[in-house]
């Protein structure tokens, strides 16, 4: 038996858009319909991130701390914040060590009574994608008084407390899920920013987005419904962690 001996199917975002419109009912006929598709496309993928997590958007960072500063911006795309760690001695391989960083609630964070503390820090509130003016520890040396900084709209960032006591000492390690990509209409960036597997949820639900705007159309958003949310949850179970498992078996007991 002869076969390809490749594994490499991709699907640009053209012909992404082909297949969905032509399991909507219909051909892919014009630049406008190519540019519905798109806007429909980075809508279904927002839809995906409010789902829950996609393991493929997890990605790792650090970030330096700073004495005396309690706020940190994290990468502009962030959806949230899933794992923390302060990391000491970073880089060194003796004596690196990560320890547990706890994620508080805003309501939490309110009720420290002195948020200027300073120390290693043991807890962390996550403001996701918003816009505050928030205090940041102030210089201690002459007693002043810590000024509101504004973040900035959009902005996912960090507070911490107790504040940092060096610039030298501690490290945020974290993993973040972040925005899955727009899809690109420049020419070389028209891939889509997904694994493989969801490629077939992908079309399923372009399809239905499309046959919602159709008039038409409506007579298949039903099945076009159901063959999404399949396809989605076959792509999403896959979509998983996976360990070892090992079974004992339960030997004369009832």
């Amino acid at each position: 038996m002869a076969t390809s001996g490749t594994a490499t199917f991709n699907m640009p975002f053209a012909e992404l858009a082909e297949e969905a419109w032509e399991r909507a009912g219909r051909e892919l006929r014009t630049g406008y319909d190519l540019r519905t598709a798109r806007r429909s496309m980075n809508l279904l993928t927002i839809e995906w991130a409010n789902r829950g997590i996609n393991l493929w958007t997890i990605d790792e960072g650090t970030i330096q701390l700073t004495k005396d500063d309690a706020t940190y911006t994290l990468p502009a795309d962030t959806i949230d914040v899933c794992e923390m760690n302060i990391r000491t001695n970073a880089g060194d391989a003796s004596s690196q060590s990560d320890l547990s960083l706890n994620r508080i609630s805003i309501p939490t964070y309110s009720a420290i009574p002195n948020k200027l503390s300073t120390g290693r820090p043991l807890q962390a509130v996550v403001h996701r994608l918003g816009q505050a003016g928030i205090y940041q520890a102030g210089d201690r040396t002459n007693g002043n008084t810590p000024t509101p900084t504004s973040i900035g709209a959009n902005v996912s960032f960090l507070t911490l407390w107790p504040v940092p006591d060096s610039s030298t000492a501690y490290q945020i390690s974290f993993y973040r899920m972040r925005r899955i990509q727009d899809m690109g209409s420049e020419a070389g960036k028209t891939d889509a920013d997904m694994p493989f597997r969801f490629f077939p949820c992908a079309v399923a639900g372009l399809a239905y987005y499309i046959a919602m705007k159709v008039p038409e159309l409506a007579p298949r958003i039903p099945m076009l419904k159901q063959e999404y949310e399949e396809q989605f949850k076959l792509a999403s179970e896959e979509d998983r962690e996976k360990t070892s498992a090992r079974f004992v078996p339960s030997i004369g007991r009832c």
